[in-house]
């Protein structure tokens, strides 16, 4: 007999023997990104309960194991966290609003609404998903806010504009390489140089949104002098 092999016989033996099992229970479903597929899915949340097995019967019960998501389509397990990432959908929605708030941000830090910076941001604004989007929509918008909280054309950010930036980018920033963050970020100052050089109210706004985007002052900084110095 081959060294090993009696007791990785009775290992095996003991294993048909004795075990554990774990039965399962939906507790909810949804859709969500599944890392798996690569794609939105549906999915059920699992509540599990293991048992010792004696010749494949439940014998006794062993606790509850965490809860996990299970993709309907692979069949995987994940672990609850995965449901933190959003969807396709709604990351795409995230980024089009994000990028509709910066665009309105920097018109209304700009204090004219010109209509150079008007063509860039609605064009800015079609290409991240509202394909309707008009110079003078966004013009009207702009004003509506400015009479709606009593804002003051070309002041620097205040603290309610400063919540709206935060509230649009706060929860797509982790979902974002650094490019991406540093795309939004150098949309919203070719908005603002469409009319000239960056006034101190657009590089206030700017420099809001780079925070919100968890970018670094110094990156900040870097980014719109290079946008400063790229012909439009």
């Amino acid at each position: 007999m081959l060294p090993g092999r009696g007791q990785d016989g009775r290992a095996a033996r003991l294993a048909r023997i004795l075990g554990t099992r774990t039965a399962w229970s939906a507790v909810g479903d949804g859709e969500f990104f599944c890392p798996g597929c690569g794609g939105d899915r549906n999915y059920q949340r699992l509540t599990g309960h293991r048992r010792f097995t004696l010749l494949g019967v439940p014998v006794l019960p062993r606790g509850e194991t965490a809860p996990v998501v299970e993709c309907a389509a692979c069949r995987r397990h994940f672990g609850t966290d995965v449901l933190d990432h959003p969807t396709t959908t709604r990351f795409s929605a995230m980024l089009r609003d994000a990028v509709h708030t910066v665009a309105l941000a920097v018109l209304a830090a700009g204090g004219t609404c010109a209509r150079p910076s008007l063509e860039a941001a609605a064009a800015t604004v079609r290409a991240a998903g509202f394909d309707e989007c008009t110079e003078e929509q966004l013009n009207a918008l702009v004003e509506a806010l400015a009479a709606d909280t009593g804002r003051v054309f070309s002041e620097p950010c205040g603290a309610g504009l400063a919540i709206e930036l935060h509230e649009a980018l706060d929860p797509l920033a982790p979902h974002l390489a650094p490019p991406g963050r540093e795309s939004i970020l150098l949309q919203g100052a070719r908005i603002a140089l469409a009319d000239g050089p960056y006034t101190p109210a657009e590089r206030d706004v700017l420099a809001t949104v780079g925070s919100a985007l968890t970018i670094c002052a110094e990156d900040v900084t870097r980014l719109l002098a290079a946008a400063a110095r790229t012909p439009s």
